[in-house]
């Protein structure tokens, strides 16, 4: 694995765990980010008395210190195991995505926070997921998983049901698709996510996003449909290709930036370092 793929993230505002953890934490306790002074008989904690703003008091009271607790997050990754999932050569857009995992897994363990894995297609696939943990070596047994995965099912129906197993949390939730073929389910799915901050990372392999080289007769297989369909390549055929590319960009960007979301879209290789940045520009 390499280290040009690990990342940091930083979320927005504060968040509401009890648990001790990195982030900013919006309940009082332990900690160094300072709220506001209170008297010693209102908070008696003579540990936190602040003997300068104290002294500076007029009416003479002893003042302790009240300060935020710093917080862990909860963080999910919802991967998409569909038969499109499966297209890319010599590497899938699922290897992509175990590559992902496996760097997220690291970055939640830098920092103390647990990572959940949720794999769906037509179902949900227990099989490749994982609950709620903190194991060390985690990421990689659950990227070793989906590498060995199988993408054969035609659809994602499975996506509402995945994110109903977070609806209602407090967390930080990676949707990771290359998001075809997706309706009201994704609608559907934002919407049970409403208290998570959601990051969607779209996985596209360079073999769909570019039109094959040369010209010629070319067969293409539809994999969430199932059947073939023949092409002849010319260059207004690969133009046309390109703006259908563009467009499906555009308009993945206005659906999401619609409930306030923004897009990562992963190349290959993933570079921890651009998604690093992504998450410094939301902060």
């Amino acid at each position: 694995m390499s280290a040009t793929q690990d990342f940091h993230y930083r979320l927005p505002g504060r968040s509401g765990g009890w648990r001790p953890g990195a982030h900013a934490g919006r309940a009082m306790g332990s900690g160094e980010d300072f709220l506001a002074h209170a008297s010693l008989f209102a908070r008696p904690d003579p540990r936190r008395i602040d003997l300068r703003a104290s002294l500076r008091d007029p009416r003479g009271d002893w003042l302790v210190r009240l300060a935020r607790q710093r917080t862990s997050v909860p963080v999910a990754a919802l991967v998409d195991t569909s038969a499109s999932m499966g297209f890319g050569a010599p590497r899938r857009k699922l290897d992509l995505a175990a590559d992902f995992v496996a760097a997220l897994a690291r970055a939640a363990s830098a920092v103390g926070d647990p990572l959940e894995l949720l794999a769906f297609d037509e179902r949900l696939r227990d099989e490749l997921g994982a609950p709620s943990s903190r194991q060390a070596g985690l990421g990689e047994r659950l990227a070793a998983g989906l590498r060995a995965a199988v993408c054969e099912a035609p659809g994602h129906g499975a996506l509402r049901e995945t994110a109903e197993r977070l609806a209602g949390r407090e967390a930080l939730v990676f949707l990771v698709s290359d998001f075809h073929g997706y309706g009201a389910d994704l609608e559907a799915a934002l919407d049970a996510l409403t208290r998570a901050r959601v990051v969607p990372v779209v996985v596209w392999s360079g073999q769909e996003t570019e039109p094959p080289a040369g010209e010629g007769l070319a067969q293409f297989a539809d994999l969430e449909r199932g059947g073939l369909a023949e092409l002849w390549l010319r260059p207004r055929l690969k133009r046309r290709w390109r703006e259908a590319v563009a467009a499906r960009r555009v308009e993945l960007d206005r659906t999401l930036a619609a409930r306030g979301l923004r897009p990562f879209f992963m190349g290959d290789p993933f570079d921890g370092d651009t998604l690093t940045r992504y998450f410094l520009e939301g902060a």
